[in-house]
């Protein structure tokens, strides 16, 4: 049988993990383990509910040097937050394509990215901006490149005995344009087939995020700066960067078809993204 509880301190809710010997799981918007718990796929033996601890890192947190996100900050809060919206759009495109307008109220940025998925759709557009992460235990604290936190398909370096408490992202240099491509099946799954995001510079170097597209999600940067006179030369750039995929086929396409698409996609996004250098934002 699952028990419940609510911590109202980050070390209350350290203890009580630590405690279960990882049969504990952290709750913030729930949208997925509730899921689970419903269809008992996820059996944990204690729910650790996190949203009255007092200590957490405050959902939002704008300065100079880029923004701080905390466990309970949601998707709806996030893609409507007027300067994530400025600085960063790929992300908001990303968050919008969570689910339902229901499911963005509860669904939490940390959770997404938390969950280990593969096709997670927040995590391409989070790599895209060189995001970190902030893991907390009952020895410290430490913070880790996002790009080095997933380890594999729902595993990460998150232990059973911690906690991500913030993901940090820095400010885009002047200049710098972000956009967020998904493709999923229309009917079904509503998961990401493939997933790419794109950030370009002023000076035309591209980073690619991508999902769906391996056991874990990817980031790569292309070799040559982005010329838009030049298709032909893009064109072969991704050809030799998207080697780094490696999907498989399931219900939601084949391996062929996710080598196809993602190539399509990246194209897409990267052309999006040099469009937004100048305002750096998404349209309204």
């Amino acid at each position: 049988m699952t028990r419940y509880y609510r911590p109202s301190s980050t070390a209350d809710a350290l203890s009580a993990l630590a405690a279960e010997g990882g049969g504990a799981r952290a709750l913030v918007g729930g949208t997925d383990l509730l899921v689970g718990l419903r269809h008992h796929t996820i059996e944990p033996t204690l729910v650790v509910d996190l949203k009255a601890i007092a200590d957490l890192p405050e959902p939002i947190a704008v300065g100079d040097g880029g923004i701080r996100v905390g466990p309970t900050l949601t998707m709806g809060e996030l893609a409507a937050h007027p300067v994530v919206r400025r600085r960063y759009p790929a992300l908001v495109e990303a968050a919008l394509t969570v689910g339902s307008v229901a499911i963005r109220n509860r669904a939490s940025l940390v959770g997404n990215a938390c969950n280990g998925s593969p096709a997670a759709d927040t995590v391409p557009a989070l790599l895209v901006h060189d995001a970190s992460i902030a893991i907390a235990s009952r020895a410290g604290e430490r913070t880790v490149p996002l790009h080095d936190f997933f380890l594999g398909p729902r595993r990460t370096l998150c232990g059973p005995d911690e906690l991500v408490t913030r993901i940090d992202l820095p400010r885009p240099p002047d200049g710098f344009g972000s956009a967020f491509r998904r493709l999923t099946r229309r009917r079904g799954v509503d998961l990401a087939t493939v997933s790419v995001a794109a950030g370009v510079d002023r000076d035309g170097r591209v980073v690619l995020g991508l999902g769906a597209v391996g056991p874990r999600p990817l980031r790569t940067e292309l070799d040559a700066p982005f010329d838009a006179a030049d298709v032909p030369g893009l064109v072969r750039a991704l050809d030799e960067r998207l080697e780094i995929a490696t999907p498989i086929s399931d219900i939601r396409g084949s391996r062929e078809y996710r080598h196809a698409m993602v190539r399509v996609l990246a194209r897409r996004a990267i052309l999006a993204a040099a469009d937004r250098r100048t305002s750096g934002e998404m349209a309204a």
